[in-house]
């Protein structure tokens, strides 16, 4: 990565693998696709095998549910997990090892002999495909912004939702063609050359992640990654799992475990400086939190009719797993065309309200479904949990998209995929509990009661959803995803997010002067109420080291004024020693150390404190740092803003080359947009403040004056 000071001109092809032609074309997007499909397909593939698998190693077909949890509990506990290290470690690193991973997840179940060994090889593909959704949302989003788009086109992320939504449906088909042919194994051993193609596609078509890797102490590697959160996730997913394949016996002692272990997640997610559950955003951001719930539900219904009416077709009615599967065939076409017809439309709450209709049609049909029923009659019924399945994953996957921030849309992404894998470790619980007598009529309706319920839930929580009704109206005025962003050549280091909610609208910013408020090219409006202010170090033993201090001081205010009349949030950032903060700081930290000795950071005098002329209120954040970022490890500004749903920043502060400088290239790495107040920014040496004007900062954020600000706001309404 370039240093503060790298004044290069950034070359837009000079990243490996960037495509001279279509940013978005085969070579690129192909590993995406065929990573992110590994592990829904090995999801339903599975579900062919199962009779199959219990034959050969002469154990009841119930045992083999196993094969199912174990693949969902290691894909639920994996998914943020993989996102998280994809945010961290870069997300081409991350998709290569875990198809890695499932090549030799391949080999292993290829070679077992026993339950335990298969047990294992799917844990190895739940872990290995876990990398590919949430790697791959990042891929695009970085490509989207390399070559200067606003958003990625919608067909990208469209296709990212059909490849997954198609081979669920799709794999008891295929799987049934392969066992019927080459016996279970072929479930495991095809997982080789597909993960091998994949492999050979993304290392050739995928660029290098440009930063190089940071692990630093294992103490601090644990604290940005959160490997406690991870593990405390991980232990409550587990008992809930166990209370769930125990069903219809009720495991106490696991629910208990579940819910204790859940509680002790989200106290100590709460106080995480870098949570990887953000139990705060779930709570602040409903559509979000609705969004993995509605999701969550719905594929419960799509695999409770997979797995259930695989196992009675195969069952109940006599038919081999090739047939079985053939007949699921018209469910994986149906899936794809309604997902893509669902990619192309900007709104997305009359395709979740279609999808909840549908559900509920299907689980209705599917209560007059009978050992005489044609089967003509049952492929139909299939057919409508098609329409359900792709709707639903490529609308909620857009609402993710929207509503996820901009800085953590990987684990978001996996979250997305954690709560759809809780769902199905449900629906084999369901369908479990409904055939542990035997496989039977009976049993299949009493599945469809539980899929009744279920998708009567998913109706009325879409049709009260007002927050999908306002996204609808909201992207009425917006320009279409993929269209090219006017301004200069973006970096070709990591370059940042565009909001995580809509493309919002473009104005002119009208200042001439880099070192005042620069741009004379378009400048993305942005929405105050997803936007946070921060007033930086406008303390007094700060203001007295900068030239024209009441002017910068002036503009601030004028910044703070904008921010109150239009419902922007506030942060004030202060940096301030306590006794214990001067103590840890050691001799060779030059900036701190000196002010140690010199006494003037002490927390709680009249010189630390924010400038009395900047006047804060009851709902404003209030921020002390004891080292020059407002991202220090020491402050709660990142949990705080991601509570408030905040994906943009409006930077000023002093000084320049201090906690602006700091910040801003922390927010960026962040994934925020950000907006720089340059007349409101001020540093001791005018040429430091001026070349990093227009050399450094431009490349991470818009660089405006406040009196851009009220335009900026208004463009957004």
């Amino acid at each position: 990565m370039p240093s503060a000071g790298d004044t290069r001109t950034p070359e837009r092809t000079s990243e490996a693998g960037a495509p001279r032609g279509n940013p978005f074309g085969a070579r690129f997007v192909a590993p995406l696709y065929l990573g992110a499909s590994l592990n829904p397909v090995n999801s339903s593939i599975i579900a062919t095998a199962l009779v199959a698998i219990a034959a050969a190693l002469h154990i009841p077909v119930g045992d083999t549910a196993i094969l199912i949890s174990s693949l969902y509990l290691t894909s639920a506990l994996a998914q943020p997990a993989a996102g998280r290290l994809a945010e961290e470690f870069g997300p081409r690193r991350i998709f290569v090892a875990g198809i890695t991973l499932v090549l030799v997840a391949g080999i292993v179940g290829s070679l077992a002999h026993s339950l335990t060994a298969l047990i294992v090889a799917r844990v190895l593909i739940g872990a290995g495909t876990s990398a590919g959704y949430p790697a791959a949302m990042l891929l695009i989003r970085r490509r989207a912004e390399q070559v200067g788009h606003a958003a990625p086109p919608r067909e990208v992320l469209g296709g990212l939702s059909i490849t997954g939504a198609a081979t669920v449906a799709v794999g008891p088909a295929i799987g049934g063609l392969l066992i019927g042919g080459a016996g279970w194994r072929a479930a495991f051993w095809i997982n080789i050359p597909v993960a091998a193609v994949a492999l050979f596609l993304a290392l050739a078509g995928i660029a290098r992640d440009p930063d190089p890797v940071r692990f630093g102490s294992p103490r601090a590697l644990a604290s940005r990654i959160d490997l406690l959160g991870m593990l405390g996730f991980g232990g409550s997913l587990t008992a809930l799992m166990i209370f769930l394949d125990a069903l219809p016996r009720l495991d106490w002692p696991a629910l208990a475990a579940a819910l204790v272990l859940a509680a002790a997640l989200a106290g100590w997610e709460l106080r995480a400086a870098q949570p990887f559950l953000d139990v705060r955003l779930l709570v602040a951001n409903g559509a979000l939190t609705r969004t993995y719930l509605r999701n969550g539900l719905t594929l419960m219904g799509t695999y409770v009719i997979l797995y259930g009416l695989t196992q009675w077709l195969e069952v109940a009615r006599g038919l081999s797993a090739y047939q079985a599967g053939l007949m699921l065939m018209p469910m994986g076409v149906l899936t794809a065309l309604a997902a893509r017809v669902v990619s192309r439309r900007a709104a997305v709450r009359w395709p979740l309200i279609a999808c909840a209709v549908l559900l509920l049609v299907g689980a209705m049909a599917t209560l007059f479904v009978g050992s005489g029923t044609p089967i003509a009659a049952v492929i139909c019924v299939t057919a409508v949990f098609g329409l359900t399945s792709g709707a639903g994953t490529v609308a909620n996957q857009t609402v993710l998209y929207q509503e996820a921030p901009a800085a953590a849309l990987g684990t978001a992404s996996g979250l997305l995929r954690t709560f759809g894998y809780i769902g199905s470790i449900a629906s084999a619980a369901i369908t479990g509990t409904a055939f542990h007598r035997g496989v039977s009529d009976s049993g299949l309706h009493s599945i469809a009661w539980v899929l009744v319920a279920i998708s009567a839930l998913v109706l009325v929580m879409t049709v009260l959803d007002r927050q999908l009704a306002r996204a609808d109206r909201h992207h009425t005025d917006q320009p279409p995803a993929g269209a090219r962003n006017p301004g200069p050549a973006p970096s070709t280091e990591p370059t940042r997010a565009e909001p995580t909610r809509t493309e919002l609208p473009r104005t002119e910013s009208r200042s001439a002067d880099m070192t005042t408020g620069t741009h004379t090219t378009p400048t993305p409006a942005l929405d105050p109420a997803r936007t946070a202010l921060l007033l930086m170090d406008f303390q007094p033993v700060v203001l007295g080291a900068v030239p024209d201090p009441q002017g910068v001081l002036a503009r601030a205010g004028e910044a703070l004024a904008w921010a109150r009349a239009h419902g922007a949030h506030v942060v004030f950032v202060r940096v301030a020693l306590a006794d214990k903060d001067a103590a840890a700081v050691p001799a060779h930290n030059k900036t701190f150390s000196q002010a140690v000795a010199a006494g003037y950071l002490t927390d709680g005098t009249a010189a630390t404190a924010v400038h009395e002329s900047l006047k804060a209120e009851e709902d404003d954040l209030t921020v002390r740092k004891t080292r020059i970022s407002a991202f220090a490890s020491d402050t709660d500004l990142r949990a705080e803003l991601r509570a408030r749903n905040v994906d943009t920043l409006v930077l000023a502060g002093l000084t320049t080359s201090g906690v602006v400088l700091t910040t801003l290239r922390q927010a960026a790495d962040e994934d925020y947009r950000l907006f720089l107040l340059a007349d409101a920014t001020a540093d001791p040496d005018p040429e430091v403040h001026r070349v990093l004007m227009e050399k450094v900062f431009p490349h991470q954020a818009e660089i405006i004056s406040t009196a851009d600000l009220a335009a900026l706001s208004t463009a957004a309404l």
